[in-house]
């Protein structure tokens, strides 16, 4: 993986990562790193999804595998949010 490709894989995941935020209701008390990472992980879901479904290679912008994306991504949101909260609280 080149350079490029890294720095690309960061910006999509950090697109893709808000996108899924917003969809999540409420408030979430997650560090934008990790929101980051969750899009990362989404993205490539999301494409591996699309690819298997047979959406992947359209003409145009993928709108089908971008709704994947956010999809799975404000599903991780939603997951590590609830993580990520219960973290430093002992019952």
């Amino acid at each position: 993986m080149t350079v490029t490709g890294i720095i690309t894989a960061i910006v999509v995941g950090a697109i893709i990562g808000a996108l899924g935020r917003l969809v999540v209701p409420g408030k979430q008390n997650i560090p934008i790193w990790l929101t980051i990472v969750v899009g990362i992980v989404a993205a490539f879901i999301g494409t591996g999804l699309a690819r298997l479904f047979g959406v992947a290679q359209t003409s145009g912008i993928d709108w089908i595998e971008l709704i994947l994306q956010v999809v799975v991504a404000a599903i991780g949101v939603a997951v590590v949010a609830g993580i990520w909260g219960r973290r430093g609280v002992r019952h």
